[in-house]
């Protein structure tokens, strides 16, 4: 099925660690302005996923296209260049940074100061807690901090696709919650495209467009999220019913 709508294309992509065969061909197509997801078990390849799209992990082969242009062979801050930011797992922020500059960081690739400044308030907005946290250390942060300064820091780039890797991963569930009615907002508000990968499947299902079901590094099923989320085989396997 064409998508000509599509910001996102993966076809038959395949990654390997070595000898393990991470991606065994999967493909996908995300739509400009919609939130898509990809959830599954444990190990089953979503972070490599979103890795091999972001240029960290190497395509072995098949192809990746964002906005209809190859990416599959770029090294990150390439990606990163035409539009596409990515939240790791794990939050990965810079501990000995304070969460100001931390924000900073996100925008090095941008001249336009008076529309960055913008983008700040508009990420105090979204997450007021960092901005009484401005001169604190990102090392000093509690979890749900450090997540919330992770999505900041991604959105400090103004990208046209954002990826989110297991937003929810540590969190307490009164946070979760805010984390994904806030992921909700940053796509209404701006519009961003966003691809979430992530093991509450519920949460993901509940707030995106599209999901896609990945079992040991193949896409087995793809449909609308709330037809995904009254799926037996869903249910069944991923929603605890």
């Amino acid at each position: 099925m064409t998508n000509p709508q599509a910001i996102l294309k993966l076809t038959d992509v395949h990654t390997y660690y070595g000898n393990i065969h991470a991606l065994k061909g999967i493909s996908c197509s995300i739509s400009k302005g919609e939130i898509a997801c990809l959830i599954g078990a444990n190990g089953a390849g979503k972070s490599t996923t979103l890795m091999t799209i972001f240029g960290v992990q190497r395509a072995s082969q098949g192809k990746i296209l964002f906005n209809g242009k190859p990416i599959q062979d770029l090294k990150p801050e390439k990606v990163a260049a035409l539009g596409v930011s990515q939240t790791p797992e794990g939050r990965q922020i810079f501990p000995r940074m304070s969460t100001y500059e931390n924000l900073e960081m996100g925008a090095f690739l941008r001249r336009d100061k008076g529309e960055v400044q913008k983008d700040l308030e508009w990420v105090f907005s979204l997450f007021p807690v960092l901005k009484d946290r401005m001169g604190q250390l990102g090392g000093t942060l509690s979890g749900g901090e450090q997540q919330m300064l992770a999505i900041g820091r991604a959105l400090m780039s103004r990208p046209e696709l954002l990826l989110l890797d297991e937003p929810s991963l540590g969190l307490a569930p009164k946070l979760v919650e805010v984390i994904f009615e806030t992921i909700l907002q940053i796509n209404q508000d701006s519009g961003t495209t966003i691809f979430l990968v992530e093991q509450n499947a519920n949460m993901a299902l509940g707030i995106s467009d599209t999901g896609y079901v990945m079992e040991t590094g193949k896409i087995v099923l793809a449909d609308k999220s709330s037809v995904l989320l009254e799926s037996e085989q869903v249910k069944k396997a991923y929603l605890g019913e």
